[in-house]
Parts: C-alpha cells; structure tokens; sequence
C-alpha cells in the first residue's frame, strides 16, 4: 500500500516551481494570454524541418577525414608540379634559384587554392567566410602571381 501512496505523491503537482506553459492547475485562475501549444486545433503535431537555406555547421568526421585525404593528395600532386615547373624554367634559361622559387611559390599558391576549395565544399555555412576562405584566396592567388613572375627572370 506505500508503493502506491509514493507513486501518487510523486505524480502529484505541488512543486510552485517550473510550470510549462499551458498546463493550468486547480489552484491557477484562468490567465488572459492564449497558452502555447504544440499541437494546432486540427489535432496533429507541427513538425519543425530547419529553414530552407539556413547554414549546416555541423561537419562530421567522416566528412573531414575524407576531405584531409583529399588535400593530403592534392598537395602531393602539387609537389610533382612543383618538381616540373622549375626543371621546365631551367630549361627555359631562368636561373636555378628562381626556377625553385616560383616553383615554391606555385605549390604554395595551388595549396591554399586548394584548401579554400576543399573547406567550401566540406561545409560552406560554416568555412566559407571572408575570414577564411577569403585570406586563402588572397593568399593563393597572391602567391601564383609571384610564382609568374619569378619564373620571368
């Protein structure tokens, strides 16, 4: 007979904290204000979607792993590139320690191009800012420009 007695007290309503909007007690007068509700007068639930447009910021790390990946062989094929573009200003009579830096500078430049493109894609709502992706642009572009005209001397 206690189980049950302790059950009742504990479904009771005498807590005078919290109360939830809508939920009206004996003791309450009726308010003035329309209580909210979850449920409108047709009886079925609004379902709440997110608004269409609004910025996704959760990445997961599935999706950072595979776009690491990505870059990691992003930065390799720029390597070679590297390697490449240098030997062909070699050949083109452009001195070896220009050659290597606009090499450099073309590695660097397609890197931070690259890691622009990659965020964007990742999660644009969340890395595709002027504080991000814009400093990469600046500073990729900045260094390709460099890279031509070094590899001029």
């Amino acid at each position: 007979m206690q189980k049950e007695n302790d059950i009742q007290l504990a479904q009771a309503n005498t807590d005078p904290g919290f109360k939830v909007p809508g939920s009206q007690d004996q003791n309450a007068k009726p308010s003035s204000e329309p209580a909210l509700s979850s449920v409108p007068p047709g009886g079925a639930p609004i379902e709440v979607a997110p608004v269409q447009g609004a910025p996704a910021t959760d990445t997961s790390t599935r999706d950072l792993a595979i776009g690491g990946a990505v870059f990691l062989v992003l930065l390799i094929v720029f390597f070679f590139a590297r390697n490449a573009y240098a030997n062909h200003l070699v050949r083109r009579r452009v001195a070896p320690s220009s050659a290597d830096t606009a090499g450099w500078l073309m590695f660097f430049g397609l890197s931070f191009l690259s890691a622009a493109a990659v965020l964007a894609i990742l999660n644009a709502g969340k890395f595709l800012t002027v504080a991000i992706t814009g400093t990469l642009l600046v500073f990729g572009i900045a260094a390709l420009i460099g890279a031509m005209l070094t590899g001029r001397r």
